[in-house]
């Protein structure tokens, strides 16, 4: 059997700080996504998986060259990790339509389940009706009626669709309900 030694407190030697166990959990219950990397990280290393150890390892990258970029910074937010990696994965989109020029099949196939591996990170896109549907709220909120109000109501819709939306789609959708 084993015996948990307490402080007097009702707190736990060792735990977290001086926070009480239920806010110990909501701390863990939602890991920063750097965080989320640093353990599936470990995880793929003790599993022997080399595919997605090497991409992890391509993203833990990513996080340190955004990192770089403000020094003050020690764990990066949430939306600029996915910034890096949606900018990691237009890289890799780009690397397969390349090598599927070229017909080098094996490469492709190997981009393809780094890039599974780099969607784990990335929040879900949005579907085309979702994405319909954001461009007429913002177009009719924003009262735009003609092209020449494009661009604010393309820096609205990309705002509120904050990365998870298809750039082009999203456009010819603009373009669409504005002529």
């Amino acid at each position: 059997m084993f015996l948990r030694k307490t402080d007097g407190m009702g707190l736990e030697c060792g735990s977290l700080a001086a926070f009480p166990p239920s806010v110990n959990i909501l701390v863990y219950w939602h890991p920063m996504l750097e965080e989320r990397l640093n353990e599936d990280m470990k995880a793929a290393l003790k599993g022997g998986d080399k595919v997605r150890l090497d991409t992890l390892r391509m993203l833990r990258s990513q996080v340190l060259l955004e990192k770089k970029k403000d020094v003050s910074i020690t764990t990066l937010p949430d939306p600029d990790a996915i910034r890096a990696f949606q900018s990691y994965a237009k890289k890799l989109k780009d690397s397969i339509a390349e090598y599927q020029k070229l017909g080098k099949t094996d490469d492709v196939a190997k981009i393809e389940a780094e890039l599974r591996i780099v969607g784990e990170y990335l929040p879900s896109m949005l579907t085309e009706a979702e994405s319909r549907e954001l461009v007429r709220a913002v177009v009719a909120e924003l009262g735009a009626g003609s092209m020449k109000d494009l661009g604010r109501v393309m820096k609205e819709v990309q705002a509120r669709a904050q990365g998870r939306g298809d750039g082009r789609l999203l456009s010819d959708l603009v373009r669409g309900s504005l002529s």
